[in-house]
């Protein structure tokens, strides 16, 4: 036997859920969002659904939320995977280890004649191929 109709129900927890979803603190959410997975949200939050739950032994609610996150998936000429880091971590880091890789190569090519085989430096012979490897791709 019924004694409230499932619509007025619904309808009632809709409106409670869209309530306190307008009363979020989306500063705070961020904030321990950033301390709990170091990442940051991008402007898209949409509301998926919510529901009252028991948490412990207490109730609660439990909103779930679709988001957008930018990734970063930083990978070297062979395909091994260097680093793999989602928006807000800190990205200073990567850059520092593209700038460092960069450099080499940069000081390498710089004075080729240097890396010519010599029978006085075995290793020049072994990273003038590997430049000419890297070369071929790059021209392919």
């Amino acid at each position: 036997m019924k004694i409230a109709r499932k619509e007025s129900i619904e309808t009632g927890e809709k409106e409670l859920l869209d309530a306190i979803i307008a009363e979020l603190d989306w500063e705070v959410i961020e904030k321990k969002l950033k301390e709990k997975h170091n990442i940051k949200l991008q402007e898209d939050v949409e509301f998926n659904n919510g529901d009252l739950v028991v948490h412990g032994n207490k109730i609660a609610y439990k909103l779930n939320f679709d988001v957008k996150i930018t990734l970063s998936v930083i990978f070297d000429r062979l395909g091994e995977c260097i680093d793999i880091s989602a928006a807000g971590e800190e990205e200073e880091e990567s850059s520092d280890i593209f700038d460092e890789n960069e450099e080499l190569e940069e000081n390498l090519v710089k004075d080729e004649s240097s890396l010519q085989p010599t029978e006085k430096n075995p290793m020049a012979e072994e990273l003038a191929g590997m430049i000419d490897e890297i070369n071929i791709d790059e021209n392919e």
